[in-house]
């Protein structure tokens, strides 16, 4: 897994993703004929589902599976599948509609699966498989002691405070239209000094120990109950719906339909608490996560 590292700065987050991109691009691959190229970003939950996507490719076909996780974040992601060096990865339709296809954060579940899915078809060649059944939104965590002593609930509530506070986002959420700046503007947030740019995986332990004292996670974080984290409430609507889907080189399920057919048995499979539960086993247990994602398969009747 990359790293960048607690104190990393936006530069060195830009050189890392470039150096990335660098290996990814050299030339546009076609859809592999004897193997399926699963992808994932650069954090637990993104490894998960492409573990539990490629474990489940390798239980119903006859399909040899690659494993590329760990690339970095969405906009690798999209140029790797773009370019065929991957055939499918876990994405979320607010990060697709936003961040890739550049539209307003807004709509309905149904409305927003359906624009990404219209779009992606058109423009990309690519397609979103049903969901698997939860919804990642991002985030605004704070520690449990605080949102008890100051009666803390909901994030307009939390502006109040706010600029005695330090925050902590990743490199993504502080460039993504669906970011910083948007979320800033909507409530009015302002901060102690500007936010520190610090490594998705490293967030929630800084936040307990004081290093800062709000952070940009996931609502599906394993790492929220174990450690008295509360999410403040996004009570003015601010973030579009992030359901996990499966995204799919279209040339990839015409070759081998039968992929998109395994991948249908997931639709639905995971809700918000499951998948809070196996972040937590990775991150919090330090469980393996290949044997997490077998015994999560196996409970769903979904593998021997």
């Amino acid at each position: 897994m990359t790293r960048l590292g607690s104190t990393a700065s936006v530069s060195a987050a830009s050189v890392s993703a470039l150096a990335v991109l660098a290996l990814l691009l050299p030339s546009c691959a076609p859809s592999h004929p004897n193997r399926i190229v699963v992808g994932s970003k650069n954090f637990t939950e993104s490894f998960l589902l492409g573990e539990i996507v490629a474990q489940q490719i390798e239980a119903h076909t006859n399909l040899k599976v690659e494993r590329r996780f760990y690339l970095a974040g969405t906009y690798i992601c999209q140029q790797a599948i773009l370019a065929g060096r991957i055939d499918l990865y876990p994405e979320y339709t607010g990060t697709a509609l936003t961040a890739i296809l550049k539209q307003p954060a807004s709509g309905a579940k149904e409305d927003v699966y359906q624009r990404v899915k219209s779009e992606y078809e058109r423009r990309f060649g690519l397609t979103p498989g049903p969901a698997f059944g939860f919804n990642d939104t991002f985030a605004m965590e704070i520690r449990g002691e605080d949102a008890r002593r100051l009666n803390l609930k909901t994030l307009s509530q939390a502006t109040a405070v706010t600029p005695k506070w330090r925050a902590g986002f990743g490199y993504e959420f502080m460039e993504r239209p669906d970011g910083y700046r948007g979320l800033a503007a909507t409530y009015g947030l302002r901060f102690a000094e500007p936010p520190r740019v610090m490594d998705l995986g490293l967030l929630a332990r800084a936040l307990k120990d004081h290093q800062i004292d709000l952070a940009a996670g996931n609502t599906t974080d394993g790492l929220i109950p174990a450690l008295d984290l509360f999410v403040l409430e996004d009570d003015r609507h601010y973030f579009p719906p992030y359901e996990a889907v499966p995204v799919m080189r279209i040339e990839t399920i015409e070759r081998h339909p039968e992929v998109a057919q395994t991948l249908s048995a997931l639709s639905g499979k995971i809700s918000d608490k499951e998948m809070q539960r196996l972040n937590y086993a990775v991150d919090g247990q330090h469980r393996d996560a290949t044997e997490v994602v077998h015994e999560f398969l196996r409970n769903k009747g979904l593998v021997p």
